[in-house]
């Protein structure tokens, strides 16, 4: 910032020509070239320091206007050069405002008092009447508040996690506000105790109050139409728009909320959308998506959701209040007019159609689906492995990501199979084997965890996931040896041989941050233990745990080959080598054809319903083809028999390399 200076008396006379007024001139700071002709009718109070005004904006519209002050109050501010501030109804206090902002329209703008702007607020998510609460802050990353959330047993841990965004948000906490360089504030009613980052545009709001804008240049915020939004804090890249009512909620990054979304209590994590419909309490890992105006989500932890119109939970119907609480595990969707009574839990990558009121936990049948029928909830284990829409939405999580490079608070692991839903499978297996040596093979029905599973649903889970099981294990095995050079079988066993310790045993979900256990485990002890002293030290080993998946994840892998499949990895003949390359070729081609058969029944008769309305069967076809395309050349059909050809030419590939060394 340059130098600067009091006005001069004739400066000061020109001012009050220009109906400027001030309480006392000599707290009226100016750089060293100053042109007053840019103020007029503005009032000064308490110490106000301005920037120059050499600068001329161009609006929407094509309207041009020169930086200055126009209709405005200003009390205990300092601006930087370039700002265009003007009819501004009420007054701007103890605000440090950044270069080529643009302020118009507003009521009033100020810090009252000593703000933490939004930080430390406390969140009551999942459980309305408190004992969950997190308390928010402007890097919150989902798997630290997954940590908060659900540690409740650990209260050491969660006493020093505490006390060290506690001690964040007093460092942060100032009487005085702040606008970042080269935003826009135009047509908005309230803000107060608010801070705003760089490049952020809040135009036509109703209030703000108590919340930090967490904008910047690669990642701009817009906070739009009549929007109300307390006690909060807005990452970078969020949308807040169209009326949109927030209260008690962080917003991760590249978030849209818009269109009368209302949100209370709720932790929104990165690429959530939000439109029309209510959240209540809820912990929203990345990719939650709830487009419908007739939807409530409440009291539950999801994450990569889609809920479907109507799609509703209740913690409610009990005479203690509403204590109850829900999970629905990663990649899970709700039909329309779907509905859970909570408590209960819903495994990762299910389908959830009609209503359930049984309290179901089906976390260890991950890719199910939940139908209701006659008011009971039959399971039908794995069937979603099948699914061409589970397929699409793996492909397009990450092509969504609207996050920049550079600062990604949350990391998010995309992978359909893992060592996590890998194990819940596995676990699955042995409960229905058991199932069926307990009631019988030939039974009609079987009972698991309030659900019904049919005789044939059981029999159709145990072969999906048993090729899901080889598919993964042989993927993590081939990709060690994919584009590897090897002349002997020693060399072989080297190639295989783990290069991280850490990964052995169960692996947990952190809301979109896939883990092993034990290292998360020593995380927390080593955060109970006060080795770890800072949030950014917490955020670091996160990312760091993030960075390493794929090596802990072979060294999960390489255990689970040879307990899965009989073998050791480290005397492991070039032969059966080659015999779990084609039980992995076999289940990729198996999985891939019913997909694609799946995918047919998108251009099935009962699908061309609609088509070709006034005209003959041939019309119907060419509106239908006109619109939809043939099968054979839709992209994703195209994309299931490319991935059949090259898995089976790697395969192929890799037995051929494997022959060398028989």
């Amino acid at each position: 910032m340059s130098k600067k200076r009091n006005l001069r008396p004739e400066e000061i006379a020109m001012l009050q020509a220009n109906a400027c007024m001030a309480d006392n001139w000599s707290s009226v700071f100016v750089p060293e070239n100053f042109d007053i002709k840019y103020v007029s009718h503005t009032r000064f109070s308490g110490e106000v320091t301005l920037g120059a005004f050499n600068k001329e904006f161009i609006l929407p519209g094509g309207l041009k206007k020169h930086a200055g002050l126009r209709h405005v109050t200003l009390h205990n501010c300092r601006l930087g050069d370039n700002c265009l501030i003007e009819n501004v109804q009420n007054y701007i206090a103890n605000y440090d405002i950044g270069e080529n902002c643009i302020i118009q329209h507003v009521n009033v703008i100020l810090v009252d008092g000593v703000s933490s702007f939004g930080n430390g607020t406390l969140v009551s998510v999942l459980n309305e009447t408190g004992g969950r609460e997190v308390p928010i802050y402007d890097w919150l990353p989902a798997p630290l508040a997954y940590v908060i959330t659900l540690y409740r047993h650990r209260p050491q841990l969660i006493s020093r996690i505490s006390k060290l965004i506690e001690f964040y948000s007093k460092e942060i906490s100032s009487s005085r506000g702040s606008i970042g360089n080269n935003s826009r504030i135009t047509n908005t009613g309230t803000i107060r105790n608010v801070r705003i980052g760089s490049y952020a545009t809040i135009e036509n709001c109703t209030r703000l109050e108590n919340g930090s804008v967490n904008s910047r240049e690669e990642e701009p915020v817009y906070v739009g139409d009549s929007v109300i939004a307390q006690d909060f804090i807005l990452s970078a890249g969020v949308i807040l728009s169209d009326a949109a009512k927030i209260v008690r909620c962080f917003v991760g990054q590249a978030c849209h909320i818009t269109h009368n979304f209302s949100a209370h209590d709720s932790l929104l994590f990165s690429n959530c959308a939000f439109e029309n419909g209510e959240a209540c309490a809820i912990f929203a890992g990345p990719f939650t998506v709830s487009m419908h105006k007739s939807s409530l989500l409440i009291a539950g932890m999801y994450s990569f959701l889609n809920a479907g119109s109507g799609s509703n939970q209740s913690n409610h119907m009990y005479k203690l209040g509403p204590i109850h609480q829900g999970i629905v595990e990663r990649g899970s969707k709700t039909t329309s007019d779907s509905y859970i009574l909570w408590p209960a839990r819903v495994g990762a990558f299910s389908l959830v159609m009609g209503r359930h009121y049984h309290h179901c936990d089906t976390s260890d049948m991950p890719f199910s689906y939940l139908i209701e029928k006659d008011d009971e909830t039959y399971l039908v284990p794995g069937v979603n492995l099948r699914s061409v829409g589970t397929i699409r939405d793996a492909q397009k999580w990450p092509k969504r990501d609207k996050r920049k490079a550079g600062l990604q608070l949350d990391p998010i692991n995309y992978n359909l199979l893992s060592p996590y839903t890998i194990s819940k499978m596995r676990k699955a297996v042995e409960v229905l084997k058991n199932l069926q040596a307990l009631v019988g093979e030939t039974s009609e029905i079987y009972y698991y965890q309030n659900t019904r599973i049919k005789g044939s649903s059981l029999r159709n889970g145990l072969a999906l996931y048993g090729k899901a099981i080889n598919k993964f294990l042989g993927n993590s095995l081939i990709k060690r040896l994919e584009g590897t050079a090897f002349s002997s079988i020693e060399e072989i066993w080297a190639q295989l041989q783990p290069t991280e310790s850490r990964g052995k045993g169960e692996w947990i979900d952190l809301s979109g941050m896939i883990a092993p256990q034990e290292v998360i485990e020593n995380l927390l002890r080593s955060i109970e233990a006060g080795e770890i002293t800072s949030l950014e030290e917490i955020s670091a080993i996160i990312l760091d745990i993030q960075k390493h998946y794929y090596e802990m994840e072979w060294t999960w892998a390489y255990d689970m080959i040879e307990s899965v499949y009989g073998v050791n990895l480290q005397t492991i003949t070039a032969k059966e080598l080659i015999a779990l390359t084609e039980i992995w070729k076999e289940s990729v081609v198996s999985l891939d054809e019913l997909l694609y058969a799946d995918a047919k029944k998108e251009f099935s008769l009962t699908s061309k319903i609609g088509f070709g309305v006034d005209g003959s069967a041939t019309e119907k076809m060419k509106d239908f083809e006109g619109v939809r395309g043939d099968f054979e050349n839709n992209p994703f059909v195209l994309a299931v028999k490319d991935h059949i050809v090259k898995k089976e030419a790697l395969g192929n590939e890799l037995i051929e390399r494997l022959k060398v060394v028989l």
